[in-house]
């Protein structure tokens, strides 16, 4: 049953998405457009987010139109006006009749008012915030104290609003075009691959304190490299990732496929949907690898992983139990920047882990 002021889907004709976060959030955001899709497929749907974090959306077949804030840094303020001008013409053009913004950011609630939408949603905020609660026609309440998975949470505003997923609806979803698996395979086979199976491992983050050892990392290439996989070693061209895969193939005795910085994100992508296995922490390669149906080994510290795990049956989460204080969302004990939780995890763990995922899905 809904709620008096659920809205009909047929009525929507055109609606916009807003998720202004990073990469991975993005991603864990496309079963909105599915769902929305699939309960309204008379709409047109609209999609805003970060320029930088656009491939995550790009080519989703519930897409009508991306929309994509680039943030200029580098520019002087009159470019930057101009630039915000003509997207707020673009988007004013469009005439939703439903705006769903998924976070927090001041902007969705400005856009609630500028454009003028006949419905729209976000989450409630906690506090006496009247401008926010006056900017939105609906507000989908937020579950207190038992935490609840991000894919979740997203879809909540839909059911707010009267749409409820159903369950097809909820994996997340990335399109890779065939020229960016050219490009992947070419690098792949630049950098050493021979054409057999392989298994990637990412061991980084732009958060360090969600990262493993470099010498548990490096008995996870040795022993996937015995069961005769390539090991291909992924990582952003950030400095502090270097540095840690760079100890990593220090450690390690077997070779590796190092595409460390070489790829873009479309094409880890690609080269990740290739693989057997990943291998990685909290991440959005980890993400992705669930959104194309890896098997895979996620490892978590810090960050919740009922939260934040990968959406797929074919991952397992490993994780320290000797630690009863995590998940703590703090970044590294005490802010250290090291998670005592991460650097004790035992390698046999993890191995163990890839061991069950390849057994189980038979793609080794």
């Amino acid at each position: 049953m809904n709620t008096p002021d659920a809205i009909s889907p047929e009525q929507l004709r055109r609606v916009l998405v807003i998720k202004l976060r990073h990469h991975g959030d993005v991603l864990l955001s496309s079963p909105v457009l599915t769902a929305l899709k699939s309960g309204a497929p008379q709409a047109r749907i609209d999609a805003l987010v970060y320029a930088e974090t656009g491939a995550m959306l790009r080519g989703h077949p519930a897409l009508d139109q991306l929309h994509l804030v680039t943030r200029h840094a580098k520019l002087g303020l009159l470019e930057q006006l101009r630039s915000e001008w003509r997207l707020f013409q673009a988007l004013r053009s469009r005439r939703y009749d439903l705006l769903v913004h998924l976070t927090d950011h001041p902007r969705g609630a400005w856009l609630s008012w500028l454009l003028g939408p006949r419905w729209s949603v976000s989450y409630e905020r906690p506090g006496r915030q009247r401008w926010w609660k006056r900017s939105f026609s609906h507000l989908a309440r937020q579950p207190r104290g038992t935490p609840r998975h991000t894919v979740e949470r997203h879809l909540d505003l839909l059911r707010r609003v009267g749409i409820h997923p159903v369950i097809q609806d909820k994996r997340p979803t990335l399109t890779i075009d065939e020229p960016t698996h050219e490009r992947a395979r070419e690098k792949l086979r630049l950098a050493g691959w021979s054409g057999g199976h392989y298994a990637v491992l990412h061991p980084g983050s732009r958060w360090m304190f969600k990262t493993w050892t470099a010498q548990g990392n490096a008995r996870v290439i040795d022993h996937l490299a015995g069961r005769g996989l390539a090991v291909v070693l992924t990582a952003a061209p950030d400095p502090q990732e270097t540095w840690l895969t760079d100890r990593i193939l220090q450690s390690a005795r077997a070779g590796c496929v190092d595409l460390r910085g070489q790829l873009t994100l479309e094409e880890l992508a690609s080269v990740i949907s290739q693989a057997r296995l990943f291998v990685g922490v909290d991440s959005v390669p980890m993400h992705i690898a669930a959104a194309v149906g890896t098997p895979g080994v996620a490892l978590f510290g810090p960050s919740n992983d009922i939260e934040w795990r990968p959406w797929s049956d074919a991952f397992e989460v490993v994780a320290s139990r000797d630690f009863p204080c995590r998940p703590c969302g703090i970044d590294g004990c005490g802010g250290s920047k090291r998670s005592d939780c991460l650097a004790s995890l035992p390698a046999e763990q993890v191995i163990a882990a890839a061991d069950r995922m390849l057994e189980r899905h038979g793609r080794a």
